[in-house]
């Protein structure tokens, strides 16, 4: 079979020409996005079925969205120096070996282990996939073909959910990695065949200190805020604590002196990005937490089966499906502080309204705050995410989308561990005083968890009042967004 062609440099295809390598460039970034919203509603059963303890289970998130911290940044320089079909093909290969292996895991370790080879895996994909489908597209269908990418974001986490909670109420958890072993490979052999070479460039030495400390430092800090759910005093927190620490500062230092740094820190030199940035730090955490949570909640507290728990998350779903254009429109007329401002204050009430629920409440309950939490998710992503590249410097805004990225990694991460360590808190302190029954030391639990994302969300909304209009010169927003969407590797 012929590809586009043999070198894809700056020749223009045919909407025809490119449905076959934009089904491979789908068919990789459904999988990993249904895997990773699959993860949340099976956590309750890998407690269960490896005889271990949340704050252990929860590293089988955390250590998959660090792994894919660690890569993307990499996903540029590794595309730029060996070729982006090559890079690719090896990231869903990677994928697809480390859900092998994921399905074969004896214990709750080596799941962890072989979850971190996943996001290995997964984390390059995303960034090369949407480089790839901009390089593709022909010039006046650039919007249409970025659009269908919208496929794999929109519906993996609607079918994740429900897939895997069939899988493990009528089946078994391997099953939620052996599915990707048959679409991972029908994906290699499309790219392999479909794929066109994109022609190779030259590339600055690879940035080794930034690429050992960052990694470090987010493992560290990570794990010391998860030991804090044992006690905030042991060696293992202050342990983790302080070399955390100190691998930061270091990785910054070693960053801002390098001149092809893995993450462009010069950005926040840019006092827009920066609060934007931030902005966005406090929605990741009060978003994906709540997501992390609410699986959780419905399983322990209310003795939901996991298929059961992935229907109740559909509203959520379907929710930021539709709002996810919408923000997108009215981006364009009324900037990102309005619709930054309103989906922090609809995660906020969801946040409120989930604290509120009992363990005897029906389901009706749960989907008004489900929904307010995916439109708020939908209405404020997009924006916050275009805002962040048009205040980044000209010089720099090719670098935008691979600090952001792995930023947004590692505060979720950072969201699972320290929610996963307060929520075990809360449980310690219910049972130790004897505050009723286990179901109602898991809903007073959740409920005060809950409160604190509650508060969180909150913060993101005020601290969104300080999102400045960004004022483009004439000609700079075209310019603004071929960089975006061309360089979305971290050129």
């Amino acid at each position: 079979m012929s590809t586009p062609a043999a070198t894809a440099g700056n020749e223009d295809f045919s909407i025809r020409q490119i449905l076959a390598p934009l089904a491979a460039i789908i068919i990789g970034l459904f999988m990993v996005i249904l895997d990773g919203t699959a993860m949340n509603v099976a956590i309750p059963g890998f407690v269960k079925e490896f005889e271990s303890t949340l704050s252990v289970v929860q590293w089988t998130v955390t250590g998959y969205a660090l792994a894919q911290a660690a890569v993307i940044p990499l996903a540029g320089w590794l595309s730029d120096r060996f070729g982006a079909k090559n890079i690719f093909l090896l990231s869903v290969a990677l994928f697809t070996v480390g859900s092998l292996l994921c399905a074969l895991a004896g214990s709750i370790e080596q799941l962890i282990i072989y979850r971190v080879l996943q996001g290995l895996g997964g984390g390059m994909l995303a960034p090369i996939a949407m480089a790839f489908t901009y390089r593709l597209s022909p010039p006046s269908k650039v919007g249409a073909v970025m659009g269908m990418m919208g496929i794999p974001i929109l519906l993996a986490p609607a079918a994740g959910p429900v897939l895997a909670g069939w899988l493990v109420d009528y089946y078994s958890w391997v099953w939620i990695f052996i599915i990707n072993i048959p679409v991972g490979i029908i994906g290699l052999i499309i790219g392999f065949r479909t794929l066109p070479k994109i022609e190779r460039q030259s590339v600055a030495a690879l940035d080794f200190l930034g690429m050992i400390l960052g990694p470090l430092a987010f493992a560290a800090l990570s794990f010391g805020v998860s030991e804090g759910g044992t006690s905030w005093t042991s060696s293992k927190t202050i342990g983790g604590i302080s070399i955390g620490a100190v691998a930061l500062i270091l990785f910054i230092l070693a960053e801002l002196r390098h001149k092809q740094p893995l993450l462009e820190l010069r950005v926040f030199g840019s006092g827009n990005f920066t609060r934007g940035i931030i902005v966005q730090w406090i929605s990741q955490i009060a978003l994906f937490g709540t997501l992390f949570l609410v699986p959780l909640f419905l399983q322990q507290a209310k003795g939901y089966t996991a298929f059961d728990t992935g229907l109740a998350m559909l509203p959520q779903a379907f929710a930021a499906a539709l709002a996810m254009p919408i923000g997108g429109k009215l981006f364009d007329k009324i900037g990102a502080r309005p619709l930054v401002l309103s989906g922090m204050g609809l995660v906020t009430l969801a946040a409120f309204l989930l604290s509120r629920v009992e363990a005897t409440d029906g389901t009706a309950v749960l989907i008004a705050p489900l929904a307010l939490l995916g439109a708020g998710m939908g209405l404020s992503m997009m924006p916050l995410n275009t805002y962040l590249i048009q205040s980044a410097p000209q010089n720099l805004v090719g670098r935008v989308t691979s600090l952001t990225n792995a930023a947004q990694q590692v505060m979720t991460s950072f969201a699972v561990a320290g929610l996963a360590t307060i929520l075990t808190a809360y449980m310690k302190s219910f049972m130790q005083a004897g505050k009723g029954d286990m179901m109602a030391a898991w809903s007073h639990s959740f409920g005060n968890t809950f409160l604190i994302l509650c508060f969180v969300a909150a913060f993101g909304g005020v601290m969104a009042l300080l999102l400045t209009p960004i004022k483009l010169q004439p000609g700079e927003a075209g310019a603004e967004k071929k960089a975006e969407a061309s360089m979305m590797i971290g050129h």
